[in-house]
């Protein structure tokens, strides 16, 4: 896998993180990473309710390499702590999911959430002022009308490029639990919320009302056996949308079928070894993240140890598995121990349905290349991430002797996660969230 190992490494941080990266506050850690449909714009949400827009350089003569180069375009509070005096519970600022709108005019739109309540975004330029008012000065002051003998017209001057971004639309109180997920409709109208329980379907005109589609509560919580982990819209099929399970189970629904699609149309299932049975495989089995891909054909699946790719014409096994990081397997008591075990990684595509990604621990990333069959590991660290620099592959070696340039798996540090990546939806360019570090890497230009 040549072409992977020539990414050139571009490193962005939070306009708040200005210390060094072991300096960082929790606020700090960028929870979601997201591109917009033309890669033009990428987005990136943290813990403390922050969204940072970065806008891609234009291509210029005399430094035709800067054209990969992503710069801080707009950076605004999407979301601030609440507290639901109710429940007596507080809720997070957190931003867990960004979702872009495709572009109408010159303004974007982008869909935004922490864990209860979304947003809808619209970022706008502003390049010019209105002067010249017949009602009020120059810096605002209302003037007296007696005092007005004149009738000018106001004229609009240059003024430096400012952006702006405003919430158009806020959609709350629709969700007892946690929001997960939320996906843009390809109908370009509506969207969906996923929660633990339930998936509510929104019109994105209408804030004050939105229709439960999916509704896995039991009437005893007591017989409560799995949660909604994930969900996503078909890309091309309006009607058509997934959701995984923490028992590691997809389903298919149509909305056609019915208003409540409880009762699911496709079931994606793998049998478990019974000879692989343990302790931890109903957590290890929880899928993360779910993905179709942009032909619609195939979707993608992250459990904790493995990649999934899915026909949808098949339903009872994957068509490919692929093992992120098989060496953790005998780490999985003290993975449990410190709560890693419960990551939740995520998965993406490249523009062309071809090669899949996602993260792992020590802040290596994995890619997995479907013609060729070859994958290879990455680190995203500011120690190898020189700019321009090409990155090696890295090796981690499970036992026995250990070569110079391979990491012991007993070194790895748990603490140094992946777990939010993005793929540019053309070209070879990547974002990968690495704590409060953001690296954009990119395939190399000659």
């Amino acid at each position: 896998m040549k072409c992977f190992s020539r990414y050139l490494p571009y490193i962005f941080r939070p306009p708040s993180t200005i210390l060094s990266s072991s300096c960082h506050t929790e606020a700090d850690i960028i929870s979601t990473v997201e591109f917009n449909h033309t890669g033009e714009l990428l987005a990136t949400g943290d813990k403390g309710g922050r969204v940072v827009i970065f806008q891609r350089e234009q291509e210029s003569k005399n430094q035709p390499h800067r054209r990969g180069e992503y710069n801080v375009y707009s950076t605004f509070q999407s979301h601030e702590p609440e507290f639901d005096y109710l429940k007596s519970l507080e809720i997070e600022e957190k931003i867990n999911k960004i979702r872009w709108l495709p572009q109408q005019n010159a303004a974007y739109f982008l869909l935004s959430t922490n864990d209860k309540t979304v947003k809808l975004w619209k970022i706008s330029e502003r390049d010019k002022r209105p002067e010249g008012y017949n009602l009020k000065d120059d810096d605002g002051r209302i003037r007296d009308p007696s005092t007005i003998t004149t009738l000018r017209v106001p004229v609009l001057q240059p003024m430096d490029l400012m952006v702006e971004a405003t919430p158009r639309r806020v959609f709350a109180n629709a969700h007892t639990y946690h929001i997960n997920s939320i996906s843009v409709n390809s109908d370009y109208e509506t969207y969906m919320s996923a929660d633990d329980l339930r998936i509510n379907l929104w019109n994105l005109e209408i804030t004050n009302r939105s229709f439960n589609i999916v509704d896995i509560k039991p009437a005893n919580m007591e017989e409560l056996t799995e949660v909604i982990t994930a969900a996503e819209f078909h890309p091309n099929q309006c009607n058509t949308f997934v959701y995984s399970s923490s028992k590691g189970t997809i389903r298919l629904c149509d909305m056609r079928a019915m208003a409540l699609c409880d009762k699911h149309s496709k079931f994606f299932e793998e049998p478990e070894d019974p000879s692989n049975r343990s302790f931890f495989s109903e957590i290890i089995s929880s899928i993360s993240d779910v993905k179709f891909s942009h032909s619609g054909r195939y979707m993608m699946t992250r459990d904790y140890l493995t990649v999934k790719v899915w026909d949808l014409n098949m339903e009872n096994r994957p068509i490919e598995t692929y093992q992120v990081h098989d060496y953790l397997r005998s780490k999985l008591c003290s993975l449990y121990e410190n709560d890693c075990i419960f990551d939740k990684f995520e998965c993406v595509w490249n523009g062309s349905d071809s090669v899949i990604m996602t993260g792992s621990y020590n802040n290596f990333f994995r890619m997995f290349d479907r013609n060729t069959k070859r994958d290879v590991t990455l680190e995203a660290s500011r120690e190898n991430s020189k700019p321009r620099a090409i990155l090696k592959p890295r090796k981690v070696c499970v036992g026995g002797k250990r070569r110079k340039d391979e990491i012991s798996v007993d070194s790895l540090d748990f603490s140094k996660k992946i777990l939010h990546t993005a793929w540019h939806p053309s070209e070879n360019i990547i974002a990968v969230a690495a704590t409060n570090n953001l690296y954009i890497f990119q395939d190399k230009v000659n």
